[in-house]
């Protein structure tokens, strides 16, 4: 989830563009506020995770201070899927790395490992 829709919408593409040929994970990208302008929406992320949860887990990355915030209140509220997971990663590469891992079969713990480790990804 990104303070901006089209981030949001960008990386959800290009990470399933990346997955591969085979079948790609379920992504539902999250972002902006409901008026369209930039912010985090509390509901828009509820929807996006409600809407990929298979019960298998749902990996929720986040772009900034406050999508965290907004995040961390949801589940502590149980506003997302009782599998749901903020997981602490870089948000585009962690993402990559995140649909990447679930589009081979990964589990949810296999998904956040991958993405957090996008850490040390070293581009130099």
């Amino acid at each position: 989830m990104s303070h901006s829709a089209a981030v949001a919408s960008a990386v959800a593409e290009l990470a399933r563009g990346l997955a591969g040929g085979g079948a790609a994970a379920p992504v539902a990208p999250a972002g902006g506020a409901p008026d369209g302008g930039l912010g985090t929406s509390a509901e828009l992320i509820a929807g996006a995770a409600a809407s990929v949860d298979a019960g298998a887990g749902v990996a929720v990355l986040a772009d900034l201070g406050s999508a965290v915030l907004t995040v961390k209140t949801l589940l502590a509220d149980g506003g997302l899927p009782g599998t749901a997971r903020l997981v602490d990663a870089p948000f585009l590469e962690g993402a990559v790395a995140a649909v990447v891992t679930a589009s081979a079969g990964g589990d949810l713990d296999a998904v956040a490992a991958a993405a957090s480790e996008a850490y040390g990804y070293r581009k130099g």
